[in-house]
């Protein structure tokens, strides 16, 4: 890299780890990004002069908030609530709302930060935001998760709008949730605004597909992948971690395409079931009866579980589907990945592997697929539930999932075409950062300094 294009990307950094103190996962998804640019901004200097990225690396807003709630028992409780809309060159903020004790400013700035480029690369008019609160909905009645959300809503409404701020579902936050919120919403503004938010039930808005799509999109994306270099899923050994909605659909598509799933996991811990596991048991656990992952082995005594999540990694596979949460690789559970003959890696979960981890993906040269590109599946319907909305109509889920997969595609295309244009031909990190970027940037260069 140029030592003046280098000089540039530490100077905005480190003002970068200045202005954020105490944010590290924000930190590092702005490290990751900056650095992987160096070849655009060095052909393209109009982009450091306009001090674009001085302009991406800060929200447009950001939304603090408190959310005072009343227990079963009369108890009063009072969580945060966020939201950062980050950037809206291309269209109105779009991102997901995470209910989890470990949501904090970092963790809302980081995740609103990647969901700029990931909904850049979907070729969808949205821009980037999301939110969330450190409430923690485990363990909750249904009362007491209605009361948060509509008191979580009764703030969050103000900045919001089909045409503003639209989001979605994330960790936590399903469609019963985002049924509340809606009702909420809808309850104050005295409006039906369909396109509000996305995620909704199928019976006011909703989208056949939504549920699937960021699993499915995940495999899709790695079967682009793979065909480039002549391989499938089909009798590949695969480990998926998480049981939530993306691994569950990661684990019903890539059984589809014919590979054999031996692992998954929660918060608590992992199974491992090396006769493939059987994904009617892990959907009637974590979606019907609402419990552990370990209660999988009571009904197939040939599995193994194991308490803590890290230990996933140690089984080996060909293919790792990381659907959980953010850094749940480190360097050496993927130096032990590599070991045990990984060949493809695709994040279906939002920044999974650490810097280090990526690295040694990278150096190993194994097919790597980031999140930004590879879990894309799941905005990319959200905005198609947006389209449907707008038209007052409903695509069957046959349509939605061929223009999932069409979208996937081209998301694999442009971002290979990026690689090779700016000098690192498959590198789909730099490729999909560059292309996320571009599209962004050139959007800010057209509507001026705002």
């Amino acid at each position: 890299m140029p030592i003046e294009t280098k000089a540039y990307i530490e100077e905005l950094y480190e003002k970068v780890e200045k202005r954020n103190p105490y944010e590290p996962e924000f930190q590092q998804a702005v490290k990751e990004f900056l650095y992987s640019l160096a070849p655009v901004l060095s052909k393209h200097p109009e982009y450091i002069e306009a001090a674009i990225l001085e302009r991406m690396v800060e929200p447009e807003r950001l939304i603090l908030f408190r959310v005072p709630w009343v227990d079963d028992q009369g108890k009063v409780h009072v969580n945060r609530g966020y939201r950062v809309q980050f950037n809206s060159a291309l269209g109105p903020y779009k991102g997901g709302i995470r209910f989890h004790p470990s949501v904090n400013s970092s963790i809302i700035k980081f995740l609103g930060f990647e969901q700029i480029f990931k909904n850049a690369l979907t070729g969808q008019p949205i821009g980037g935001g999301k939110g969330g609160s450190d409430f923690d909905p485990k363990g909750k009645s249904d009362g007491e998760i209605m009361r948060f959300v509509q008191s979580f809503m009764t703030e969050l409404y103000r900045y919001l709008g089909p045409d503003v701020d639209v989001p979605a579902g994330d960790i936590g936050v399903g469609a019963k949730e985002v049924g509340y919120m809606f009702g909420q919403y809808k309850r104050i503004r005295g409006a039906y605004e369909n396109g509000v938010l996305t995620g909704k039930g199928l019976t006011y808005g909703g989208s056949l597909g939504r549920k699937e799509a960021t699993g499915y999109g995940t495999v899709y994306f790695v079967e682009e992948m793979l065909r480039s270099k002549d391989m499938s899923f089909e009798g590949r050994t695969v480990v998926v971690s998480g049981s939530g909605n993306v691994a569950i659909y990661a684990i019903e598509k890539a059984q589809e395409k014919g590979a054999k799933v031996v692992a998954c996991s929660d918060s608590g811990g992992y199974i491992y079931d090396p006769e493939g596991i059987k994904l009617d048991t892990v959907k009637r656990l974590k979606e019907v009866e609402k419990k552990r992952i370990s209660e999988y082995v009571k009904e197939h005594p040939q599995a193994q579980y194991h308490p803590g999540c890290s230990g996933i990694w140690s089984v080996p596979c060909h293919i790792a589907l990381p659907c959980a949460t953010q850094n749940e690789i480190d360097e050496a559970s993927a130096k032990l990945l590599v070991a045990n003959g990984l060949i493809a890696l695709g994040e279906g979960a939002n920044m999974p592997s650490t810097l280090e981890a990526m690295e040694v993906y990278l150096q190993s040269g194994i097919l790597y697929g980031p999140a930004k590109a590879a879990n894309a599946g799941g905005v990319a319907v959200s905005a198609l539930e947006m389209a449907q909305n707008s038209m007052r109509y409903a695509w069957t889920f046959e349509e939605v999932d061929q223009k999932l997969q069409v979208i996937m595609k081209n998301i694999y295309e442009n971002s290979m075409k990026a690689s090779e244009e700016f000098g690192h031909p498959g590198n789909l990190v730099v490729g999909s950062n560059i292309a996320g970027f571009v599209k962004v940037a050139d959007t800010m260069l057209a509507q001026g300094v705002v």
